[in-house]
């Protein structure tokens, strides 16, 4: 069920968009830059824009879990507990890398999840004039997988952002993972072991106004919390996060970095795009232009003064908004946006924080 209305506000942040700990970054983040923002140290859909994902295919043994990753309670944030058998252990042992690498939607998908492209729009691919290009990632960004009804995928990106208890990721509001959801810090194709291990997904916060097309689209962003590894870490204290910071404007330079599907770019791997944003007309949206950003890029954070050194930055959009981040048709991987990050990301930041 999709709420209909609701606009992010405009205005300064109230005592509720700060009540996610102590902390506004002043001294602690990427280049010294202060921030309506969480504190902490630092140390990573577009499913296709134009389709919603439907799950479907490939047996998976013992799936019985139903972990929603958008359910909306009367208090305004989504929120579901995960089965407690689903654990980051579990995810590790589900989430081989032979099932990673064939998991992708076998329907139809919604915003930059996973549609393929057509000739047409491969004549773009990460690395030409004019687009990203492929790089070997960093540990605050990653890719989303989940299984649902059997069916195996990886639709969206998401990455860490800095918060109190240091387990909380930033996607898309329309990327939904379903159940046995986890997300894998730099994901490596191929990879025995991942870098930075496989974390369970515990529970979603998302907007309940949140819709595909007009005022509502402004609001298409979502958290979730991750359980803890399997010697008790914090997702955070292994990867290091970004922190949230208020969009500075229309117009600013940020990089954005994603995790396009196999099926759309068959190098498997992270893409990065350093650009400046421009507003979306008629909404309270950023729009960018940087080929590359096929179907599993929704959720690509937009970092500001993004650090080299540290591999973070400040998070000040993420791929998602009108019709799922981007314009519809063959070539809308080179057209992405991104919601306004306002007074609305920083209430619901701190429902998603307070847990």
């Amino acid at each position: 069920m999709r709420p209909s209305g609701g606009r992010e506000s405009d205005g300064l942040a109230t005592g509720e968009d700060r009540a996610a700990g102590d902390g506004r970054a002043t001294d602690g983040g990427p280049g010294g830059e202060a921030a309506d923002g969480p504190a902490g140290g630092p140390r990573h859909r577009r499913g296709h824009r134009y389709r919603r994902p439907v799950l479907a295919g490939a047996a998976a043994a013992g799936v019985a879990f139903a972990l929603c990753f958008l359910m909306v309670p009367a208090n305004g944030a989504t929120a579901e507990g995960a089965d407690g058998g689903w654990t980051s252990e579990a995810a590790a042992r589900y989430w081989t890398a032979g099932r990673m690498a064939s998991a992708v939607p076998s329907g139809p998908d919604g915003g930059k999840a996973a549609a393929a492209p057509t000739a047409r729009s491969m004549t773009a691919a990460p690395g030409a004039a004019g687009s990203a290009r492929h790089f070997e990632g960093v540990p605050s960004v990653g890719v989303l997988f989940s299984v649902d009804k059997d069916a195996r995928a990886h639709h969206c990106t998401a990455s860490v952002v800095r918060s109190p208890r240091r387990n909380l990721i930033l996607t898309a509001g329309h990327c939904n993972p379903g159940a046995r959801a986890a997300f894998v810090p730099q994901y490596r194709s191929g990879a025995t072991e991942q870098p930075y291990g496989i974390w369970a997904i515990d529970r979603g916060f998302t907007h309940p106004d949140r819709t595909d097309t007009g005022p509502g689209s402004d609001l298409d962003f979502a958290f979730a919390t991750v359980k803890p590894d399997g010697e008790g870490r914090a997702l955070e204290s292994v990867t290091g996060g970004n922190t949230l910071a208020r969009t500075p404007g229309y117009t600013t330079d940020v990089t954005v970095i994603g995790y396009p599907t196999a099926r759309n770019d068959p190098a498997d791997q992270a893409i990065r795009c350093a650009v400046r944003t421009a507003r979306l007309t008629g909404q309270r949206q950023l729009r960018m232009d940087c080929g590359g950003f096929y179907g599993g890029t929704s959720g690509s954070p937009w970092l500001r003064r993004f650090d080299e050194r540290t591999k973070t930055g400040y998070v000040v959009g993420a791929i998602g908004g009108l019709n799922g981040g981007g314009p519809s048709g063959p070539d809308s991987h080179r057209t992405s946006y991104s919601p306004y990050f306002g007074a609305e990301v920083f209430r619901l930041y701190a429902r998603a924080a307070a847990g």
